[in-house]
C-alpha cells in the first residue's frame, strides 16, 4: 500500500499522523496519506518565501522551459496518471484521459504565456506638465501563492493554479483535496524532473478545516486561489483581508433549448454534459430549459440517450459512469431527490441508489424553489423544465444566486445575441453546454459563484503586480 509523505523544501517529509485514502468506488483503502500540521504550513510558506527570493530573478524563458518539461513528462505518463484518477477520484479512464490532455494543454499555455507577460508605455506627453518624461509599466509576482484544490479534476484544476504561477516567477504552497492527494503528489515529482527549484512547490497534505486558516492569513502569503464550495470561499474571502484573491465556486448551470435547435444534433452533448464524472463538475449541465413546442420530443430523447450509459468500476473501459466521491454526498442527494418527489417532482429515469453511486437521474415538473434546481447538485442529476418565450427562459436562468456558465441553443442570431446579453452568467456558451471549457478562456462566475477569473492568462494578471515607472529625460 502506498504510504505518502508531505513535500516540503524539495524533500519528502514524515508526519505523525496519517489518514486512509479510501476508493469512492470499491471503499477500500488504497494509500496511508500524511495528515499536515498547522507547524507544516509554516513551515512550508517560509520556505516557499525563501525560494521566492530567487525563483523571482530566473528568466522567462528558463521557467517557460520547466513547463515544457512538465508537458513532456506528463505525455509520457497519460495512462498511469488516468489510473491514479480512477483509484482515488473514481473518475473513469476515458475521462480520466480527457483531463491529463487538458493538463498538458493547460501546462502548455502556461510555458507560452511565461513570455507574454508585458507592460505598456505610458505616454507621459499626454499631461501638461510632463513631456519631459517617459514612463512604461511591468508585471512583477507577488511572492507566495496558497492554492487550495478540489477533488474533481484533481489534475487540471491543480495545473489552473501551479501553471500561472510557476509562468511569472511565483512560489506555491499547495493544499489539495483529502480525497485526491495522490495526483498531486506525482506533480511534485514531476516537477523535481523538470527542474523546478526546491521550495518553489510546498505541498501539505491533511485536513483543510485545520491547515485553511494559516493558508488564508499567515503574513508571507501575498494571494490565495481556491476552488470549491461557496461556504468555504465565503469564509476565505472574510479572512484574506487586502491579499489578492481568487474564488471559484459552484454553480446550477443552464442551458435553453429554442424550438429551431435539431433535436438528434444536441441531445448526447446534453447527456455528456449532465452526467460526466457523475455530475461532479462545477459547470454540469443542471438544468435543462426547453421550449413547450419540443419539451416532450427532447425529453423522450434525452432520456432514451441516458438510459444507454454504464454505471460500475471506473477502471473498467466500458464505464460511462462511476461513484460518487463518497457515501455521504450519496445521501444528501437521495435526500435531495425525495424531498423534490415529495414536493411533485417526477423521476422520468434513474433515481437508483447504492451506497455509493446514483443511477444518471432525469427529472420533471420540478419548480424553482427546490434543491435540484436551486442549489448545486453535483450529481450525476438534471432537471428539464418547459418555457414559453425566450424572455420567460432568461428570467428562469437568471433566477438563481448562483452564475458561472450558461448555454443556449438556437438557430436564429438575434436570439442568441439576445441571451448573450441578458443571461447573468461568467460565460455564455451559443450552441453548446455550459459544460464547455477550454483552458485558454476566462473562466469564473458572478454572483455567489466565484470571485476573480482562470484562464491562463486571467490568472497571470491576478497573480501578479502591476508596477508603474518613470524617468525624466534630462534634470
Amino acid at each position: 500500500m502506498k504510504e505518502t509523505k508531505l513535500w516540503i523544501n524539495g524533500q519528502w517529509q514524515d508526519t505523525t499522523k496519517v489518514y486512509d485514502l479510501t476508493s469512492p468506488y470499491s471503499g477500500g483503502v488504497i494509500a496511508k496519506v500524511a495528515k499536515g500540521s498547522v507547524q507544516d504550513v509554516e513551515r512550508a510558506i517560509r520556505g516557499a518565501h525563501e525560494a521566492f527570493q530567487l525563483f523571482k530573478k530566473t528568466t522567462a524563458y528558463e521557467r517557460a522551459e520547466i513547463l515544457y518539461r512538465v508537458v513532456d513528462i506528463l505525455r509520457g505518463r497519460k495512462g498511469e496518471l488516468a489510473e491514479i484518477l480512477a483509484l482515488e477520484a473514481g473518475k473513469p479512464l476515458s475521462a480520466g484521459l480527457t483531463e491529463i490532455d487538458r493538463t498538458i494543454a493547460t501546462y502548455q499555455f502556461a510555458a507560452e504565456s511565461a513570455k507574454q507577460a508585458m507592460g505598456e508605455t505610458v505616454p507621459m506627453d499626454a499631461a501638461p506638465g510632463a513631456g519631459d518624461r517617459i514612463g512604461w509599466t511591468k508585471r512583477e509576482p507577488l511572492g507566495v501563492i496558497s492554492a487550495i484544490t478540489p477533488f474533481n479534476f484533481p489534475f487540471n484544476l491543480v495545473a489552473h493554479k501551479l501553471g500561472p504561477a510557476f509562468a511569472v516567477g511565483n512560489t506555491v504552497v499547495l493544499k489539495p483535496a483529502t480525497q485526491t492527494p495522490l495526483s498531486s503528489i506525482v506533480m511534485a515529482e514531476i516537477f523535481k524532473e523538470a527542474g523546478l527549484p526546491d521550495g518553489a512547490l510546498q505541498i501539505v497534505t491533511g485536513s483543510g478545516s485545520e491547515l485553511s486558516d494559516t493558508l488564508v492569513t499567515h503574513p508571507l502569503v501575498k494571494k490565495v486561489t481556491f476552488t470549491g464550495s461557496g461556504k468555504v470561499g465565503l469564509g476565505i474571502k472574510e479572512k484574506v483581508g487586502l491579499r489578492k484573491v481568487t474564488l471559484e465556486l459552484g454553480s446550477n448551470a443552464a442551458v435553453i433549448v429554442e424550438p429551431s435547435t435539431p433535436i438528434d444534433k444536441v441531445i448526447s452533448r446534453c447527456v455528456s454534459g449532465a452526467f460526466n464524472f457523475a455530475g461532479q463538475v462545477c459547470i454540469s449541465l443542471q438544468r435543462i430549459y426547453v421550449h413547450s413546442s419540443i419539451v416532450d420530443e427532447f425529453t423522450k430523447a434525452f432520456v432514451a440517450e441516458t438510459e444507454k450509459l454504464v454505471v460500475g468500476d471506473p477502471l473498467d473501459k466500458n464505464t460511462d459512469i462511476s461513484a460518487m466521491i463518497n457515501p455521504g454526498e450519496v445521501a444528501r442527494i437521495r435526500e435531495w431527490i425525495d424531498e423534490a418527489k415529495n414536493q411533485g417532482a417526477v423521476v422520468a429515469t434513474g433515481g437508483s441508489f447504492t451506497e455509493r453511486t446514483l443511477t444518471p437521474t432525469v427529472m420533471t415538473n420540478v419548480t424553482a424553489d427546490m434543491k435540484v434546481i436551486c442549489q448545486e447538485t453535483f450529481a450525476p442529476i438534471v432537471s428539464i423544465v418547459s418555457y414559453e418565450t425566450l424572455d420567460d427562459a432568461i428570467r428562469l436562468v437568471n433566477e438563481s444566486e448562483l452564475g458561472l456558465n450558461a448555454g443556449i441553443y438556437t438557430n436564429i442570431l438575434p436570439d442568441a445575441l439576445h441571451a448573450a446579453d441578458e443571461l447573468q452568467a461568467g460565460a455564455v456558451i451559443i450552441n453548446d453546454i455550459p459544460t464547455f471549457r477550454v483552458d485558454n478562456m476566462p473562466y469564473g462566475g458572478i454572483k455567489m459563484s466565484g470571485y476573480g477569473r482562470e484562464g491562463i492568462k486571467w490568472a497571470i494578471e491576478e497573480m501578479t503586480d502591476v508596477k508603474f515607472i518613470t524617468m525624466k529625460k534630462s534634470f
